[in-house]
């Protein structure tokens, strides 16, 4: 580890909590950028008071925070915590749109400070792994990057175009294809109810297919939020999307599972999925638990009828 200039504890430089995916609940959060470059997306409520402008961090500055995660971690140790952190996940939103050379540094860094790191991770946009050569992401994964989450959302165009997703349907095929292509884990998140009850079966079929082109190491279901505050919910509240109810979101679920033909896990572990499934980060390993997927959705609508 370099000399650290500031032997006390310092915060790093975060306007509201730091947003992660639930698998990383336990990861080390280095903010390597700030905020969301694109920001345009209608259902999405987060940075919206951050400059698109203003979005990457010094190279640096970055590599001090890691210094002061490892300062932080040896504090909370000598108060008796044990263990040394096993994951970390680069925030904020698309630590990809990194210049690589500067993100291979950042990540080696990383790895160097903290051996005992297992994982590390990150969002990335479909547009932004598509602007970087399929070099590029071989080098990030060498260097110690291992997975990426992308938020596919819709494999339905009319929806990605509505929702301002900023991406085709053959654009979010070729991104996922290409992060698998540089050896690195792919975990695509869909969103359920995005299509509104108009768009519901569309939606569901055409994003069974996008993620059947795939075949992405994990599928994360987020079934829709109407937030106050998103260009969405003001739709909605001038009788412009007429959002699907419960019943009729799980229904599309059901829909979605039952077109799937891929070989990774389906997760649910998001407090806006319906609760009948298993919330936990690991979820149900496709195909051999299809069926029990199928057969819980079919359960509950058979008792939502009663």
């Amino acid at each position: 580890m370099r000399e650290s200039t500031n032997r006390k504890l310092t915060l790093m430089p975060y306007e509201l909590p730091p947003m992660r995916p639930p698998s990383e609940a336990h990861s080390l959060l280095l903010r390597v950028m700030r905020g969301c470059p694109w920001n345009y997306c209608t259902f999405c409520f987060a940075y919206k008071d951050l400059s698109h402008k203003e979005c990457l961090r010094p190279v640096e500055e970055v590599l001090q925070d890691i210094d002061e995660l490892r300062y932080s971690v040896d504090y909370w140790k000598a108060l008796g915590q044990s263990g040394e952190p096993r994951r970390a996940f680069l925030a904020d939103s698309n630590a990809v749109l990194i210049r690589t050379d500067d993100l291979v540094q950042i990540v080696v860094y990383l790895r160097r400070v903290f051996p005992s790191l297992e994982r590390v991770t990150s969002y990335a946009r479909a547009k932004t792994v598509l602007s970087k050569k399929r070099d590029d992401l071989v080098r990030l994964h060498e260097a110690g990057l291992t997975r990426l989450h992308l938020g596919l959302e819709s494999g339905d165009d009319d929806v990605l175009r509505r929702v301002r997703k900023g991406a085709t349907a053959q654009e979010m095929i070729d991104a996922g294809l290409r992060v698998k292509e540089a050896g690195l884990e792919l975990s695509e998140y869909v969103m359920p109810g995005l299509g509104g009850r108009a768009a519901s079966r569309q939606h569901a079929l055409n994003t069974a297919r996008v993620l059947n082109a795939v075949d992405p190491h994990y599928i994360r279901v987020r079934t829709l939020m109407l937030v106050p505050g998103t260009p969405l919910f003001d739709e909605y509240q001038r009788g412009e999307f007429q959002p699907a109810s419960r019943r009729e979101v799980l229904a599309e679920i059901g829909v979605m599972v039952e077109a799937l033909e891929v070989s990774g896990r389906l997760c649910f572990d998001h407090m806006a999925n319906p609760p009948i499934f298993q919330q936990d980060w690991e979820g149900y390993k496709l195909p051999e638990e299809k069926g029990a997927v199928l057969g819980l959705i079919r359960e509950a609508l058979h008792t939502a009828e009663r």
